[in-house]
């Protein structure tokens, strides 16, 4: 090692050396408490309601949205923000709309922050109109004492979590953030997600359920529907105890699909790389297809059309 490399290393040494010592100090100041080093200004603001609606729309960037249930009749939403991302509160054409309002220059989009900005909407016990919820970045929890004409929410990273049910249709759209959907129902559902779990149960539904997933695993337990349709790339999916008085149509590149006592009556399956396995609950007429997998199926030769097909794996289904 030359002695210029040395000295340089050396410097670099007591230069980390005295920057730690600057922060230990700056911290012991502090008390150890990072939220002092943010550089976003937070506050907490209530917003009460007094006109009456029907429908509700939040739009909002980085929040996470809480539905709580409110003592008598008292209708409030509680806002904790940033100073110069405060939402706006108002009541327009007979809808309960929260928005947030960015007022931050270029240059302060850049900055460190401690806290989670977080809206919760507190509304007494009952059935609303419709529920549109659109977020960049955030969780949403909605109670199950609540309903709704409809629902309808789509955001980018975050969970969902819905108890509610709906008239009409229940729609959740995410990216990246796992969905929950338990104990509701609703006329149809719609659950999409690129990267994430969707896990449903408890739900009945009088036409379709649709679930489109690009990467982790699908799990429906306890749910009735006309129609069940599922696409997805990578990512098994566990029916158990489905029951769909129409049909069964799922799509898989790479993931296996189960069944545990669910029924249709017709079932289409076609998977690349993934076992078809589980148990039905009537008969059914089989016609399967593998190119490298094992066959094991009932040799039925009444009931719905069974049409099971893979590349590369194994089809065993048996009968209850």
């Amino acid at each position: 090692m030359s002695k210029k490399t040395a000295i340089w290393l050396i410097t670099a040494f007591f230069l980390v050396l005295i920057g730690c010592m600057i922060f230990g100090g700056a911290m012991t100041m502090f008390k150890w408490d990072f939220s002092k080093l943010s550089t976003v200004k937070y506050e907490t603001n209530t917003y009460e309601i007094s006109d009456s609606y029907k429908n509700i729309s939040i739009i909002t960037d980085t929040a996470d949205i809480v539905f709580a249930i409110s003592n008598g009749s008292e209708h409030s939403v509680v806002c904790h923000e940033a100073k110069k991302e405060k939402h706006s509160v108002t009541v327009i054409d007979g809808a309960l709309v929260i928005k947030v309002n960015d007022t931050r220059k270029w240059y302060e989009y850049i900055g460190i922050a401690f806290s989670t900005p977080k809206i919760t909407v507190y509304l007494p016990k009952g059935e609303y109109g419709a529920l549109t919820i659109k977020s960049t970045t955030g969780n949403i929890q909605i109670p199950k004492e609540l309903s709704f004409d409809s629902i309808d929410i789509s955001e980018s990273t975050g969970n969902v979590a819905n108890y509610a049910s709906a008239s009409d249709a229940v729609k959740i759209k995410t990216s990246t953030g796992n969905i929950t959907v338990e104990n509701i129902s609703a006329k149809k559902m719609d659950l999409a997600v690129t990267t994430g779990k969707i896990t449903v149960s408890h739900a009945a539904c009088e036409d379709d359920v649709k679930i489109n997933v690009s990467t982790e695993k699908t799990t429906i337990t306890k749910t009735t529907c006309k129609n069940l349709v599922s696409n997805g790339n990578t990512g098994s999916i566990l029916l158990n105890d489905v029951v769909a008085t129409g049909k069964f149509s799922i799509k898989r590149s790479t993931g296996a699909v189960k069944f545990e006592n669910a029924d249709a009556s017709e079932i289409f399956v076609e998977t690349d790389t993934g076992n078809v396995s589980g148990s039905l609950l009537t008969d059914k007429v089989f016609i399967t297809h593998t190119d490298t997998g094992k066959v094991d199926v009932p040799k039925t030769v009444s009931g719905g059309r069974c049409e099971i097909t893979t590349d590369t794996g194994d089809i065993r289904i048996k009968i209850q």
